[in-house]
């Protein structure tokens, strides 16, 4: 059984920084792409960012978010830096498979975890 298990969210002011984490478990972790989401409330869920052998990033978080995996822990990463209001949403991460630029639609993907809240205040 295929477990992503997201950590790290909670309140942080304008301009703070946030690391979360998805711990994968149940598939074979560096086989897959792993990217990351963010819903906010009344909005539809929206693409951030993608690691497969390269990465991908939406514009609205390039040069302030960045992705990372450690395929030793079946774990994928993002660090956010520079938060703003607009980022507050719940974080989601995905497992799937294929090219990085094309895996920014949620269909592309297999396994979702259960989201981690990220509030950011001004």
């Amino acid at each position: 059984q295929v477990q992503l298990v997201e950590s790290g969210g909670g309140l942080v002011q304008a301009g703070g920084s946030l690391r979360l984490s998805c711990a994968a478990s149940g598939l074979t972790f560096s086989s897959y792409g792993m990217g990351w989401f963010r819903q906010a409330p009344g909005k539809e869920r929206e693409f951030v960012a993608v690691i497969t052998w390269s990465t991908f990033l939406a514009d609205s978080v390039k040069g302030r978010f960045t992705i990372f995996r450690d395929n030793a822990k079946n774990t994928v990463y993002l660090q956010m830096n520079s938060l703003k209001p607009e980022d507050t949403a719940v974080y989601y991460c995905a497992g799937g498979r294929g090219i990085a630029a094309t895996m920014t639609q949620p269909k592309k993907y297999d396994y979702w975890g259960q989201g981690t809240q990220v509030t950011v205040s001004s």
